[in-house]
């Protein structure tokens, strides 16, 4: 999993929100987790590829000063 998260804020009517939580909990998932399956598949359809390690940091640019 992912070491760190976002924020997603989604607007959904409130009937599609209670059956969600509803059949999500029918299958002891959260509605988070549910989300984030379809964002991983929708990804993988469209061929999207993304990192899940943090970034590196990388060092100064330029010329290495001399010594």
């Amino acid at each position: 999993m992912e070491s760190k998260t976002a924020r997603l804020t989604v607007l959904i009517d409130p009937a599609k929100k209670t059956a969600l939580e509803e059949l999500c909990a029918t299958q002891d998932l959260t509605p988070s987790q549910v989300v984030r399956q379809l964002i991983r598949g929708y990804l993988a359809d469209h061929g999207v590829s993304y990192s899940t390690s943090p970034a590196v940091p990388k060092g100064p640019k330029g010329p290495k000063p001399k010594n």
